[in-house]
């Protein structure tokens, strides 16, 4: 592997499509309650749909220049309970361009690290909920109703920085990360408690400035995925993104045994230079090798380097073989698609089902739903209609069944017609038709990530 000397050149830069359409901030914080619904809200289903993204709290000075994953971040919530949508809020992130935007005192906790970007997913931890990001942003801890509370260290335990991608052990209830700082060749592989106590931190060096969005899990490893896109300290100082295309770096994942140290990493080199975002499911199978489902891309920042999606991904299985220290890859689904998820009562372990969001037409946006049955190896699409774009969908399991596809499929929609929200609810065993939409008063722009934390 080299280090960053191998970066392509002549990228072009034009982040101006990203404050177009329905990836605009909108500006306003509302509250609504007693949402429209048409269909029935399954009673059983108690709790609040979360999500966050890029959401500038002021206008841009430089469009062409406007990095769509640095944006401030601003939290969407909305509240269902006894088969009734209760409310739908919205509200900003609290960091300090978004406190000195709008005049407001600083929240408390730890001041390490920077805070403007907490915009790529909500996560629940124990009781708590928290605003996180990558590369050095604390966790913002958040309340049911959406203020931000604190900045969060947990207690003084975390180490260097936090992700947005944790996984978290069924059996356990422990949190699982891969964590890194663009200003460190290393990451970080923290354990953290249903307490919310950091138990375990264990240094991993990389041979570069890498950015690590995205883990897995299994019942014997955390996975470390060594990809080529790295930072450049060069660029740091000058770009609005300061991260490069490097295939000269190469590719691999490393197989961390979960109580093991850096020096019990097992490395595993993939073909080519591929690079992923973000992963499905994992688990050890009975061989010894370890399985993955991923969205894998030939390259990213390539070309456009505030442009991340101007290649399709597709579906993969990778297997990383200790033994001889490869990856085997296998194309599972060549339809265009984004932001696995799966049951997560099955992290980590042997699993059917896996979730994504599809397009026709990337970067207009996502226009339907696939289900994957990973043992039959087949793919079941819906399309959501035309102007009706999806943003990633989360699956809630339906209340005292163990089957893996018996639950509910809940995602944001946005509606080009209107220029409004709808969140469709389908079974998981059925997706012909929604048991519910529901009929939110505003736009909700394109971001990133959620979960469903139920009450």
């Amino acid at each position: 592997m080299t280090s960053d000397d191998t970066m392509a050149t002549g990228l072009t830069r034009d982040g101006s499509l990203y404050l177009t359409g329905n990836y605009a901030p909108v500006r306003e914080e509302i509250t609504a309650y007693d949402l429209t619904v048409d269909g029935q809200i399954p009673a059983e289903l108690s709790g609040r749909l979360l999500r966050v993204g890029p959401n500038p709290v002021a206008p841009v000075d430089d469009p062409a220049n406007h990095n769509w994953l640095a944006g401030t971040g601003m939290m969407h919530g909305l509240r269902l309970r006894h088969g009734r949508a209760e409310w739908y809020r919205n509200r900003f992130v609290r960091g300090t361009e978004v406190l000195a935007a709008l005049d407001e005192p600083p929240v408390p906790g730890p001041t390490r690290g920077f805070d403007n970007s907490n915009n790529t997913n909500m996560i629940r931890i124990g009781k708590e909920v928290y605003a996180v990001a990558e590369a050095g942003a604390l966790p913002m801890l958040v309340s049911y109703d959406l203020r931000t509370e604190a900045r969060c260290d947990f207690g003084g335990t975390l180490g260097e920085a936090f992700t947005a991608h944790p996984r978290v052990d069924p059996v356990t209830g422990e949190t699982h990360a891969i964590t890194y700082t663009p200003q460190h060749e290393k990451v970080q592989y923290q354990v953290v408690t249903p307490e919310g106590r950091v138990r375990r931190i264990v240094d991993v060096p990389l041979p570069g400035h890498v950015m690590v969005h995205d883990t897995c899990l299994t019942e014997k490893y955390i996975v470390i995925m060594d990809m080529p896109v790295t930072f450049s300290p060069e660029a740091a100082s000058t770009e609005t993104v300061p991260l490069r295309w490097n295939p000269g770096h190469g590719c691999r994942v490393g197989l961390l045994p979960r109580e093991g140290n850096a020096e019990d990493v097992v490395w595993c080199e993939l073909p080519g230079t591929p690079f992923v975002f973000h992963t499905g499911n994992a688990y050890d199978a009975e061989d010894g090798t370890v399985v993955m489902e991923v969205v894998r891309y030939e390259s990213m920042f390539r070309t456009n380097l505030l442009h991340p999606l101007a290649d399709p991904g597709h579906l993969y299985r990778w297997t990383a073989d200790p033994a001889t220290r490869q990856v085997s890859e296998q194309l599972l689904d060549d339809r265009a698609q984004e932001f696995p998820r799966h049951d997560e009562r099955r992290v980590g372990r042997d699993y059917r089902y896996s979730y994504t969001i599809t397009s026709d037409d990337m970067p207009q946006g996502f226009t339907g739903l696939l289900k994957y049955d990973v043992q039959r190896g087949t793919g079941e699409r819906i399309d959501y209609g035309p102007g009706m774009l999806t943003m990633e969908t989360v699956f809630v399991p339906s209340a005292g069944s163990t089957a893996e596809d018996d639950g509910w499929l809940m995602a944001y929609l946005h509606d080009t017609a209107t220029e409004r929200c709808d969140v469709v609810i389908r079974h998981a065993q059925d997706l012909t038709d929604p048991v519910a939409t529901i009929h939110l008063p505003v736009r909700v722009p394109f971001g990133f990530h959620g979960n469903w934390v139920a009450d």
